[in-house]
């Protein structure tokens, strides 16, 4: 299985501050996984500060170690 998280970092909060938003979602996110069983399939929206969503996380099943698009 992986898990995978993807956030846009173009405008709202994460253009203004990149470090502190992605550290404060990486933070929040981390610390609210225990609500999940952590099966693929499970995922939810990534919201930053202003409570804009910004993207999401998931788990999926994968197949090998290397992320998608690694060559």
């Amino acid at each position: 299985m992986r898990f995978l998280l993807e956030v846009g970092m173009d405008d709202g909060a994460l253009a203004k501050d990149p470090a502190g938003e992605l550290g404060r979602i990486l933070r929040y996110w981390g610390g609210n996984l225990h609500h999940y069983p952590m099966k693929a399939g499970d995922g939810s929206e990534v919201y930053d500060s202003e409570y804009r969503g910004v993207g999401r996380w998931r788990i999926e099943q994968g197949g090998g170690d290397e992320p998608e698009g690694a060559s």
